[in-house]
């Protein structure tokens, strides 16, 4: 029923949202995630299903025109998301060691996988860097600041994001959300990158308000490959 009244499915996932969100007190994203998925959450909507399969037909696609050999995602989550994803090598970044431990787990004797704590990390380098679904969900600026000379100075070629690119952030929205204009940034601290594509969405928030994504494909290629 909700479903024939445009907008009003929207709305009432935004106040559930809020309302589900109200006996937890948010500390920090780090601490977010980590209890997340130490309840037995998961990565979210956007790595499962519709979502997950587009994703994995525009990375999928890339990799393989791009002769890409290496590739490293900051944020990796519970490997969902990966299970979609053809990749020769791929090193995969979390915060959380329950992400990382089912990461292990879902890709048991794969050696083309590894998996790691962000602490862990030790200057590794790919050929492409991937961040999906991540950057909004960076509340603060300081985390936000080294994730995202993180994921530039480690690739040697490429850069893709998924995300929303908005500094528009409504009240109802979850306190582990954060929306924002990432591609300023890029252009104000990353000067020897070059957006060469924008992907949008298969299944947009406008249009699908239940099951849609805020969220877009950007890929950035290293001005000195050109």
């Amino acid at each position: 029923m909700i479903k024939r009244f445009p907008g009003i499915g929207l709305m009432l996932r935004k106040i559930y949202q809020f309302y589900i969100s109200l006996p937890y007190v948010f500390k920090d994203s780090k601490s977010y995630w980590r209890e997340r998925y130490q309840s037995g959450g998961n990565s979210g909507q956007g790595s499962y299903d519709e979502l997950a399969e587009f994703k994995a037909e525009i990375l999928n696609e890339f990799v393989s025109e791009n002769k890409i050999e290496t590739v490293i995602e900051f944020g990796c989550g519970d490997g969902n998301q990966l299970s979609y994803c053809n990749y020769p090598a791929y090193l995969g970044f979390d915060i959380s060691p329950e992400a990382i431990a089912r990461c292990r787990e879902l890709f048991p004797g794969d050696d083309s996988k590894n998996f790691k704590l962000m602490r862990e990390y030790k200057g590794e380098s790919a050929d492409l860097t991937l961040s999906l679904d991540v950057i909004f969900h960076l509340i603060e600026d300081a985390v936000f600041d080294e994730y995202m000379k993180r994921l530039f100075e480690s690739s040697e070629k490429y850069v893709i994001i998924y995300s929303s690119n908005t500094n528009m952030n409504p009240l109802i929205e979850g306190a582990h959300v954060k929306h924002r204009k990432f591609t300023d940034w890029i252009d104000q601290y990353m000067p020897h990158w070059k957006l060469i594509k924008k992907i949008p969405n298969k299944y947009s928030l406008e249009a699908d308000s239940n099951n849609g994504s805020p969220c877009d494909f950007f890929i950035y290629k290293r001005k000195s490959v050109f």
